[in-house]
């Protein structure tokens, strides 16, 4: 035993099992993202051929399909179908019987490969150094996210090249070797997309001198080739269209994410307009390609090459969809020196470049420039604003540690179920939080939407048949109500008045009030009631899709006064079901109650007076009151909200165990630790 003991064979035996099993994991959550990326993949080239031809494709068809662009004589520009340059033409053109035979299969499983070749690329050009776990990971998810983000999807929807434009330049920075052969390589890729020219200055002054003249040179040169070849086209492209200025569509179309096109939605146009474009677009291209010079040299290559493609997507004329790769690829900067903030800047990224734009803010007309413009933004922010960190702070392998509370003992051995959910003492990243609150929230509504239990009419029928199923049990147990209290409400036009008042104004602002005070005064508390808001919330939309009901305001004949609402017409075969803001038709479970009981349960757990929990319950009660008397929900629907609020703090409890007690001051005295720290050293 004494020799075991000193030479360390238990030990290492132990250490080495340990390791051996991290390992493992390691390769399975590796395995298990490939497995993903694999399904993404399969998923995409699903969707595609499984449209009927003639509905996808549909930019590769109009190019080169048997009546395409470039089977016509004449200018490739006599339509707007064609938006490429002449050199794109030049290379389409001689592979158009070729493109005909492939197109399906061939270009959608080629158009794969491409994504495939651009993630294994980017993660190869991380930089250094590497963590294991971020080598093992970043290729299979840099493939998700590129599966996921709408600018690859729009490829493989209207069979686009823009994928290749970006991979020839990744391959000319991080691939091939020798100068000469990079530079070629960009130069190519500026030949079919033009503004990608502005990596030759980055390849200049990071010291790649004779790249960025090979990039210049081999520009010019295929350019000249497709000028000798179409002279009319060249023309077109180069001075009529001023760099291809109108192709494609109208250049103020939401589609052009440049600030040409951000310029024209703002109602300005002629002179002015091009003056201040040529202006703001030049203050982008230096300011831009600054900042990717700064980090080039900070050994953030491939950072410098994300910043100088979001510069490109600001000073382009027209910037579809499909062109917007280059923001995906900011998401390797490195932002703010806690950890728990290093999560904001990519997240932005990602839902910005793989969601709609209207699920990123609300649908509110003054905010409509921002929604219309919400990718150029980006764009401009991660070429002009955003502070990534160097290299060279202290910050950029270890930012502040997030601290975390001591895990308060469980009744049951099971929890927490999720041990790695731990209790964080601090507030989380404000705009973070309020990105994800927004994005759940617009998800939530659209799958709300799409519960209508079917078809318009079917739907209808379907959620007017439960009702009749709700309304015959509430009979049996005694409690069908909804008319009575609804008929005595009415007579009272001061209740009547004030009812209505509490069920359209305290649905929202209620548990936003509690969510905001929370992340003041009680940031550990604001998670563990965060993530028990969004559980119930999910709950319910299964019960919306599960169970679609009509709530009695909407069952015909049963003679609810919609208060709310005013009077309704039943002889429309489609009232009710669906609207642009929600669905009529999702009763069961209330969240108005669900929501409400929520916010009653909050305060009475975390309020410090017995007055102050009193006046959280009452809240509650007036809202099933509320619900009740103007025909929006039955009775039964309040137990329903009542289920899924006991569901959700049920889950979080399993899930992360016991909230952690710790007291506020505790919580501020830790996040304002790294502050009182630095002032201590300065004195």
């Amino acid at each position: 035993m004494a020799n075991a003991e000193h030479s360390g064979g238990p030990a290492e035996a132990f250490g080495a099992g340990a390791a051996d099993g991290a390992r493992a994991r390691l390769r399975m959550a590796r395995l298990g993202l490939w497995v993903v990326a694999a399904i993404l993949a399969v998923r995409q080239m699903a969707v595609v051929l499984g449209t009927p031809r003639g509905e996808r494709l549909i930019d590769l068809e109009t190019w080169v399909g048997p009546n395409g662009v470039l089977h016509v004589e004449g200018s490739l520009y006599d339509t707007s179908r064609f938006t490429g340059t002449p050199f794109s033409g030049l290379v389409l053109k001689p592979l158009t019987r070729a493109a005909e035979q492939a197109l399906g299969w061939g270009w959608t499983f080629g158009t794969l490969l491409l994504v495939a070749a651009l993630g294994l690329v980017a993660a190869r050009a991380l930089p250094q150094p590497v963590a294991r776990r971020a080598s093992l990971f970043a290729a299979p998810v840099a493939i998700c996210l590129l599966m996921l983000s709408l600018p690859v999807r729009n490829a493989f929807w209207l069979g686009q090249t823009s994928i290749i434009p970006v991979l020839l330049v990744l391959l000319g920075c991080f691939v091939v070797r020798g100068e000469r052969a990079s530079g070629a390589l960009i130069g190519v890729a500026a030949a079919l997309q033009p503004t990608v020219l502005l990596f030759a200055p980055l390849l200049w002054f990071t010291g790649r001198k004779r790249a960025a003249a090979t990039t210049g040179l081999t520009f010019a040169g295929l350019t000249a080739l497709a000028w000798a070849a179409m002279p009319h086209d060249s023309y077109t492209y180069w001075v009529h269209h001023m760099a291809g200025t109108g192709l494609g569509g109208a250049a103020d179309d939401l589609a052009n994410q440049s600030l040409h096109g951000a310029l024209l939605r703002l109602g300005l146009s002629g002179p002015l307009e091009i003056a201040l474009f040529l202006t703001l677009g030049t203050a982008v291209a230096v300011v831009g390609l600054r900042r990717a010079v700064h980090y080039a040299r900070d050994g953030q290559l491939l950072l410098a090459v994300a910043i100088t493609g979001c510069a490109a997507i600001a000073v382009s004329p027209m910037t579809w969809q499909h062109q917007l790769l280059w923001v995906l690829l900011a998401v390797v900067g490195r932002v703010g020196k806690r950890a728990s903030d290093r999560y904001v800047w990519p997240v932005a990224v990602i839902l910005v470049i793989s969601l709609p734009a209207r699920m990123m803010f609300p649908d509110m007309a003054v905010l409509y420039p921002l929604r219309d413009n919400v990718v150029l933004l980006t764009a401009l922010a991660a070429a002009l604003l955003v502070p990534f960190l160097s290299r060279t702070s202290p910050h950029y392998q270890t930012p502040i540690p997030t601290q975390y509370a001591k895990p308060v003992p469980a009744r049951f051995s099971r929890v927490p179920l999720l041990p790695f959910l731990k209790r964080v003492l601090t507030r989380p990243n404000l705009l973070l939080e309020l990105l994800l609150i927004r994005v759940t929230y617009a998800a939530y509504q659209q799958v709300r939407l799409a519960a209508t239990g079917g078809t318009i009419q079917g739907g209808r029928e379907r959620a007017e048949a439960h009702g009749r199923q709700i309304l015959d049990l509430e009979r049996v147990l005694g409690i069908d109500i909804e008319r009575a209290v609804n008929h005595a409400v009415v007579k009272i036009d001061w209740l009547r008045g004030f009812f209505d008042f509490y069920y359209t104004s305290f649905h929202f602002a209620m548990p936003l009030t509690v969510l905001a005070l929370l992340y003041w005064r009680r940031p550990v508390d604001y998670r563990w009631a965060r993530s028990t808001l969004g559980l119930t919330t999910l709950l319910a939309l299964i019960g919306f899709w599960a169970y679609p009901l009509a709530p009695p305001r909407l069952m015909p004949g049963f003679g609810i006064i919609d208060t709310v609402h005013g009077v309704q017409d039943f002889s429309q075969p489609d009232y009710g079901t669906l609207t642009s803001l929600t669905n009529q038709y999702a009763a069961m479970p209330s969240l108005h109650f669900g929501w409400s009981l929520w916010c009653g349960l909050v305060v009475a757990i975390v309020a410090p007076k017995l007055w102050m929990k009193a006046l959280g319950l009452m809240h509650p009660l007036f809202t099933v009151a509320a619900i009740v008397a103007t025909g929006n929900h039955w009775v039964l629907d309040a137990a329903g909200g009542a289920l899924v609020v006991g569901g959700g703090f049920a889950l979080v409890y399993v899930f992360q165990g016991p909230r952690a007690r710790t007291v506020t001051a505790v919580a501020e005295r830790v996040e304002r630790a790294p502050e009182l720290e630095k002032a201590a050293r300065g004195q």
